[in-house]
């Protein structure tokens, strides 16, 4: 069992997950284009914003990227929970990034810029995602801190995060097939609801930037969750205990946002960033402090 457990895990294993994932990728990127150059000749007709402006092809290998990022979050799940997190809001940041790119062709370039709701969610979405970078940058230069302050461990600690370590690798493991299923579903249901006329159905998956992420985050606050239970077998501390708490309440504010849309949506997302960096500089400040734990 260890050595499946290995496998899916190792780094070998992600490198050639990388390789397959650029290569599908690059090639979808291309194809994409095709599909904007046949549209555009009337050669073939999909009715779709992607395929009126090249630009706008960008989004399919970015959704390939979002895939790797979903893979190196669930690599990252038994290692530590702080980068756990991390790659939780890199992922939300791809997503924005890749909305930009989906918008960016349908871009009003007029005197009334500021009353068009599409314009307006691009400058939204612009900000965001420097913030959103600039906050990440912020929130591993704390975790670097972090492992750095790490003071040395009781023998008894140690047996106990080892049995931790491992049941995270377990759930991480049981991810795998669980996210391939979900995407597919997900896939799946989007392409009849896009093939049908039925206008609750095409409503239903309006904004094809939530499909299977909103799912997703969903699936992640139950692990989130579970991960919080199952860490009080191996700590008690106030610290600990308030920082994995505030990691579930951050993820929950990411599940929150895909519900909502224009200055909300952004808001919620920048929202959730910011929370968990803040709970990670309050943990590291009571961590170092002289309070006690119990």
């Amino acid at each position: 069992m260890k050595k499946f457990f290995d496998k899916f895990l190792s780094e070998k294993f992600r490198e050639q997950t990388e390789r397959i994932i650029v290569g599908i990728a690059i090639v979808s990127y291309l194809v994409h284009l095709l599909l904007i150059f046949l549209v555009n000749q009337d050669i073939i007709h999909i009715a779709s914003k992607l395929t009126k402006n090249p630009i706008s092809a960008v989004y399919t290998p970015f959704s390939f990227i979002l895939v790797y990022e979903v893979f190196l979050l669930v690599f990252y799940l038994p290692s530590s929970t702080s980068k756990y997190i991390g790659k939780q809001y890199e992922i939300i940041t791809l997503i924005v990034i890749r909305r930009l790119f989906k918008d960016i062709g349908h871009i009003e370039l007029s005197s009334g810029w500021f009353r068009l709701e599409n314009d307006l969610q691009f400058i939204y979405d612009v900000i965001t995602t420097l913030i959103l970078f600039f906050l990440i940058q912020l929130f591993y230069k704390k975790i670097r801190k972090q492992d750095n302050a790490e003071t040395s461990r009781t023998p008894k600690e140690k047996v106990k995060i080892g049995k931790f370590i491992k049941l995270k690798k377990v759930i991480a493991t049981a991810l795998i097939p669980v996210l391939i299923v979900l995407a597919l579903y997900s896939f799946i249901n989007w392409f009849i609801a896009s093939m049908q006329d039925n206008e609750s159905h095409i409503n239903s998956f309006k904004n094809i930037n939530n499909i299977f992420f909103e799912d997703f985050f969903m699936l992640l606050i139950i692990i989130d969750v579970l991960l919080l239970l199952f860490s009080f077998f191996h700590s008690d501390r106030f610290h600990q205990i308030i920082r994995n708490s505030g990691f579930v309440i951050s993820t929950m504010l990411i599940k929150l946002s895909f519900s909502m849309e224009g200055l909300v949506n952004n808001v919620l997302i920048v929202g959730a960033v910011l929370f968990g960096l803040f709970i990670l500089i309050i943990h590291n400040s009571y961590k170092n402090s002289t309070i006690p734990d119990h």
